[in-house]
């Protein structure tokens, strides 16, 4: 059984940032697709919208991501405070069939 004490504040951040950006992306059409309905509302109001609507969704991926990392700090810290107190996730690995139970030291380049 192995026990994750702690993990690195920074790249759970930078995990989570990647993330949510990217999720970030997947709803960037939803909001196109609502300036285009702007858009075709044919005032004035409607080309207002537009604009509004293609800025949020060209920000809405940046925003989402540097939230993403923000709350991605807050979570490892959090765990590692937490894990102090009551202990770490426990971890049960497994090595793939066929591999050696040898454990090869990374190597220098």
């Amino acid at each position: 059984m192995h026990i994750i004490k702690s993990v690195g504040v920074l790249s759970v951040a930078k995990i989570m940032g990647a993330m949510y950006c990217a999720l970030g992306l997947l709803f960037m059409p939803i909001f196109l697709v609502m300036a285009l309905a702007g858009m075709m509302a044919g005032n004035r109001q409607g080309a207002i919208g537009a604009a509004g609507g293609v800025a949020i969704a060209v920000l809405f991926p940046i925003v989402y991501g540097v939230l993403g990392f923000i709350a991605g700090a807050i979570a490892a810290l959090l765990y590692n405070l937490f894990a102090k107190v009551v202990g770490g996730i426990e971890l049960q690995l497994q090595a793939p069939a066929g591999a050696s139970g040898m454990v090869l030291p990374p190597s220098v380049s």
